[in-house]
């Protein structure tokens, strides 16, 4: 389901990691085509190939010239540390200065993590 407020290429390019990261994709395996992406999601493939070129650029995807788009060697390893950084810029750093500014220190920070996580359940 494609959701208004991003852009359609975003939300294409995310489809794909997603299904890199969960394994439903795997590398080496043909990604889909731009122009089934574009059937597929009703869109101009155009807006398909600007979602396909922003994997391609930060080495997701590779092309083969005459075979299509594939799943680069390395791509599940590439999303994954890029997805622990923006992980750790968007919740760990204000997290942590939120922390500092009430005073908490790092090991009770810590062992708050733990209690949460044992609240939550089973972990994977």
């Amino acid at each position: 389901m494609m959701d208004e407020t991003r852009p359609l290429f975003v939300q294409i390019a995310e489809q794909i990691e997603a299904s890199v990261l969960d394994g439903s994709l795997v590398e080496g395996e043909r990604a889909p085509s731009t122009n089934e992406l574009a059937s597929f999601h009703r869109i101009n493939p155009a807006t398909a190939a600007k979602g396909i070129n922003l994997l391609v650029d930060r080495g997701i995807l590779i092309k083969r010239r005459g075979l299509g788009m594939f799943v680069a060697e390395g791509a599940r390893e590439i999303l994954r540390e890029e997805r622990r950084r923006s992980f750790s810029e968007h919740h760990l750093d204000p997290m942590l200065t939120e922390a500092h500014a009430i005073g908490l220190s790092v090991e009770t920070v810590i062992g708050l993590l733990r209690e949460r996580a044992e609240q939550s359940g089973p972990q994977k």
